[in-house]
């Protein structure tokens, strides 16, 4: 196996060279949607941020314990509720920029022998973007790169032409035994 790129500087990357493209959109492309049932772009990034909440407190707590059984959210849901349409685009940018900053930072100061820990008991079966079944061995360093593979999927959302700067690292990303 390739040795692996530092997960926090592919999101500190990501997170700076998106910052600028995604504050030249304005509210009014934002708001759009492209039929009723499908999340705008301010949608979209709203639930990035929310993402981003949710596996910050996973990646600390993380640290704290044996396994990785994490609870889960209700995605459109906390859409709906936080109205993410009503916000300035300028303001949600800022705030997703932010709050993935912090998480490339508790990335970067995360141990390596607790990232790459082996863990038997998970639930990454039911709540990452790309699963592990129930009964295989994962790390909270696949979790941290599965996170930043499903805000690539996102930002490809927003802008269809949008290179993944993980690219094949995620593919070939197995835990370290």
């Amino acid at each position: 196996m390739n040795t692996p790129p530092q997960t926090a500087t592919l999101l500190k990357e990501i997170i700076l060279s998106a910052k600028p493209i995604l504050l030249k959109l304005t509210d009014t492309e934002t708001f759009q949607k492209a039929t009723p049932r499908k999340w705008s772009t301010k949608e979209i990034l709203g639930h990035l941020i929310d993402s981003a909440s949710n596996n910050h407190q996973r990646f600390v707590r993380a640290q704290f314990k044996s396994d990785m059984v994490f609870e889960g959210y209700l995605q459109a849901e906390w859409v709906r509720v936080q109205n993410y349409q009503s916000r300035s685009w300028n303001e949600l940018v800022e705030l997703w920029a932010q709050y993935n900053l912090q998480l490339a930072h508790v990335m970067h100061f995360t141990p390596k022998d607790i990232r790459f820990r082996s863990v038997s008991k998970h639930n990454l079966h039911q709540i990452a973007f790309k699963t592990v079944p129930e009964d295989e061995l994962t790390s909270l360093e696949y979790f941290m790169v599965d996170y930043v593979a499903h805000l690539e999927h996102h930002l490809k959302q927003i802008f269809p032409n949008y290179e993944t700067v993980l690219g094949s690292y995620e593919n070939n990303f197995h835990i370290q035994s």
